[in-house]
């Protein structure tokens, strides 16, 4: 595991600002002196079940994603990045703690469970919105949060100052069809799909298409703080089922015929718009140069549930092969990061470490973060693999996936079933070539293994195990 570098690749003047509250620093790009007034701002997007072939900057062809492509455009596309899990609330939760999820339980998707406080994210482990607070920042979260409908685990109890959104894993997106106005009324997945929008600790009404909603809010957030540092969580909810879209994106693609791909190219769509909106006001308000900003998706396209593409990657959401946990990885920094791609593997979990490192904020030795400053490596000034092993542990269905530098070993069943695949000549996973090369394959399980004696069984009883939660008994307190 790599222990966080702190400042490393970063030049004196950089340092020098950063420590002492400097008002300006060297460009990368240009040696040129870019004025500004805070530490970089951090704008994370991420998508929901989006696939890894649905934005323009992976090759899509049906589905236009200008605005997304301009992250890309304007930064550095990352061809090989990984989420930490393969399904949405165990990979939000490893994104947010900076550690793998398997390490504190978080192996499963959340039920909702307004009743019950230890379904949801662990309380020892400290979210990104908590380490940035002590560095000054204002925190905000927008769309879904999928980490635990009990109050206690409410965004605000978590280290955000704002909140704008839904606690469960997923929405409905016309406003008619939202009838419940408190969302700790909500008894279950299905109901939590029809709450009002939380405001903070409060419910309101919405009256567009919730999609452009969060956009809205999201570009409302930065006018507010944009005198200060800041990160956003936009967290969309699409293209999530259900596959729901308004005339006004359904008609910009008259030339699928396909219902279901149709609308979901009109979600896709609609959330990049909202990309758009948020690009153009960051520009408008003269803070782009000083602010990170990161798109990804939660994890891979269920292709068959919301006819996503993950195109050349074997399987989707829930897999332990490319499809489940590779995703669309772009990040822009335009004071520091030349246009570029960049090839070699990260992870989600480097989002939080990369800040931990810009902001020089300590973190706690017995919590130690599993990714790496993404800094040195995309500028050039570490030639070395970020990560030379991506780690997936599936618990219920005893899977696990181990990439090494460019191998990769599957392994079920207790390890009596065993795959391995060299993805730098077969991105799609569709040779197994463990007869040809057993010894490497019994290194990476042996990597395997060490890793797995870290981790814990999962903490709470997932949406698969909705049955055996109501015998349990776990009612817990409300509030």
């Amino acid at each position: 595991m790599k222990k966080i570098i702190l400042l490393i690749g970063l030049t004196a003047t950089i340092c020098t600002a950063l420590i002492l509250g400097c008002k300006h620093y060297e460009s990368a790009k240009n040696n040129q002196t870019i004025e500004i007034s805070q530490q970089p701002n951090l704008i994370v997007i991420m998508a929901d079940d989006l696939g890894y072939a649905d934005v323009g900057f992976n090759g899509c062809k049906d589905i236009p994603t200008p605005n997304i492509d301009r992250i890309a455009e304007n930064g550095v596309m990352c061809t090989n990045a990984y989420t930490t899990y393969s399904v949405c609330s165990p990979s939000r939760a490893g994104f947010i703690t900076g550690r793998y999820p398997q390490r504190f339980g978080y192996e499963r998707n959340v039920q909702y469970r307004v009743n019950d406080p230890e379904m949801g994210l662990s309380k020892d482990e400290a979210t990104l919105a908590t380490f940035l607070k002590q560095a000054g920042y204002k925190s905000g979260v927008i769309g879904k949060w999928h980490l635990g409908a009990h109050q206690s685990n409410h965004p605000l109890n978590r280290g955000f100052d704002e909140f704008y959104g839904h606690l469960g894993g997923g929405h409905r997106y016309f406003s008619e069809e939202l009838v419940i106005d408190d969302s700790y009324a909500a008894v279950d997945e299905p109901e939590s799909y029809r709450t009002w929008i939380m405001r903070n600790h409060g419910h309101e009404k919405t009256d567009e298409y919730l999609t452009d909603e969060f956009s809205n809010e999201a570009v409302q957030f930065v006018v507010r703080h944009k005198d200060e540092p800041f990160f956003l969580y936009l967290s969309y909810n699409a293209p999530h089922a259900p596959m729901q879209a308004t005339e006004k994106y359904l008609s910009r693609f008259p030339n699928i015929e396909d219902i279901k791909r149709k609308t979901y190219a009109a979600m896709v769509s609609a959330v990049d718009d909202g990309v758009g909106n948020l690009l153009n006001k960051l520009a408008e308000l003269d803070i782009e140069e000083n602010t990170i900003v990161i798109f990804l998706s939660d994890n891979g396209g269920p292709e068959k549930n919301n006819a996503s593409d993950n195109g050349i990657l074997r399987e989707g959401k829930g897999s332990v092969y490319e499809g489940g946990f590779r995703v669309p990885f772009a990040i822009q920094y335009k004071a520091k990061f030349d246009k570029g791609v960049y090839n070699k593997p990260i992870s989600a979990l480097d989002i939080y470490a990369t800040m931990a490192a810009i902001t020089a904020t300590p973190e706690n030795p017995n919590k130690p973060l599993d990714g790496v400053n993404l800094i040195p490596y995309i500028t050039g000034e570490n030639k070395e693999v970020p990560h030379e092993t991506i780690y997936l542990r599936k618990f219920d269905q005893n899977r696990f996936a181990v990439r090494n530098n460019d191998y990769k070993l599957v392994t079920f069943n207790n390890g009596s079933v065993k795959e391995l695949y060299n993805l730098k000549e077969d991105i799609s996973e569709s040779k197994n070539i463990i007869g040809d090369f057993p010894e490497i394959a019994n290194q990476i399980d042996t990597i395997r293994g060490e890793w797995a004696k870290q981790l814990i069984d999962p903490a709470f009883l997932g949406l698969i195990h909705t049955d055996a939660w109501q015998k349990s008994g776990k009612k817990g307190k409300k509030k």
